[in-house]
């Protein structure tokens, strides 16, 4: 498979039952956990809907999306820019080690440096991940000093 072949876009409407159904698969692969799905495609379609949310960007090949992307934005007052965190990354399983994700980040981290206001890009990575942390830093990503601390109330953080 050629990654030249691939078309990266923001999603629009019509990719949310796709990106709902690689969020659920991206959970139960990375995760083990199983989510509501009626609960996920609300929040794909609110994103979708709202690119205050945050926009997510899909690689398609021969009309098909083979993998996907989300951006959300934090604002740092230490840089006077917002950082734009990766999120909700997956590829097909057929499509994987073929370039697809190289090619949605590096999409990604030109409209980030044509924005203006964006400062860097940042996401988080489950540190078992090997081979995703190996990709990430191939990108030109680096591991940072920070940990991920949460408090989730939602009801998917109780489910397994």
């Amino acid at each position: 498979m050629d990654a030249a072949a691939l078309h990266i876009r923001r999603a629009v409407p019509n990719d949310a039952e796709v990106i709902v159904a690689f969020n659920v698969a991206l959970a139960a692969e990375s995760e083990g956990r199983r989510l509501d799905r009626h609960v996920v495609a609300r929040g794909v379609r609110r994103v979708v809907a709202d690119p205050a949310l945050g926009v997510y960007y899909v690689a398609e090949r021969e009309g098909s999306v083979v993998g996907q992307l989300l951006i959300t934005y934090e604002f740092s007052d230490w840089r006077d820019g917002t950082f734009w965190w990766i999120q909700s990354v997956y590829v097909e399983p057929a499509s994987r080690r073929h370039g697809v994700y190289r090619a949605l980040h590096e999409h990604v981290a030109q409209q980030a440096r044509h924005a203006g206001n964006v400062c860097g890009l940042r996401l988080y990575v489950d540190r078992r991940n090997a081979r995703a942390r190996a990709v990430y830093q191939r990108l030109g990503l680096t591991p940072t000093e920070y940990e991920l601390y949460e408090s989730d109330w939602s009801t998917a953080a109780g489910e397994s």
